[in-house]
């Protein structure tokens, strides 16, 4: 994601690269989190994501539904990382009597979460049924996972055929530290092996996923809570 994303009402609007032409790194994520902040004072809804892909995957998942965030003053902020949502908690709680705040998370950071909302002052969830109805909701193990496990491997494969990275997938399956393993590891470990891949393919299973009626729950519950 960039510090800008760019929309302009069709899914293949969303563009990902930096000022100087770069997909990813620590700058962009500096910048998109900063572009977002800009935005939250004036938000109806803001929501806080770990990183860049998340932020690509919300904005897609609303955008494939038929949803103008902008125009809605949604406002899907980066955080740079799990351990940073008791900054961003503190931070934006004073907004939160005329902001809606959500939230998504993998479900190792869950914990971390939890307590931030506590110490924040946002809530006093004491369960994963808890935090959602304060609008933060929690991915099993994360959502890369969620998607490969709600398109199937075989629509991840055909996915990646349309895209001419089958062949690399098959490379990958065959390297030995990757050989034997279940298919939607192999997957989600393909995914995540390159920046630039996984961030356009936050898109593009979102999209997918959206067409097929089967947006994991996490996401489509966090698009509802907004």
């Amino acid at each position: 994601m960039i510090a800008a994303m760019a929309t302009t009402g069709r899914a293949d609007a969303f563009t990902v690269e930096t000022t100087d032409g770069r997909l990813g790194g620590n700058a962009a994520s500096i910048r998109a989190t900063a572009a977002a902040l800009a935005k939250a004072e004036s938000a109806a809804a803001v929501v806080l994501v770990e990183g860049i892909s998340d932020q690509i995957a919300v904005e897609s998942a609303a955008l494939a539904g038929g949803r103008d965030l902008a125009a809605e003053r949604v406002v899907v902020v980066p955080i740079g990382g799990a351990h940073a949502i008791g900054r961003f908690l503190t931070r934006l709680a004073p907004l939160d009597t005329r902001v809606r705040l959500a939230g998504l998370c993998d479900l190792l950071e869950e914990e971390v979460f939890r307590r931030a909302l506590v110490a924040a002052g946002v809530g006093a969830p004491g369960n994963r049924a808890e935090m959602a109805r304060l609008g933060f909701h929690v991915c099993v193990k994360d959502l890369e996972d969620e998607l490969i496990r709600a398109l199937g491997t075989a629509g991840v494969e055909a996915l990646l055929e349309t895209q001419g990275d089958l062949r690399s997938f098959r490379s990958f399956q065959s390297q030995p530290a990757w050989r034997g393993q279940e298919p939607q590891t192999q997957l989600w470990r393909f995914l995540r092996s390159s920046s630039r891949r996984n961030l356009r393919y936050a898109r593009l299973l979102v999209e997918e996923a959206v067409r097929r009626d089967a947006l994991p729950r996490p996401l489509d519950a966090l698009l509802n809570a907004v």
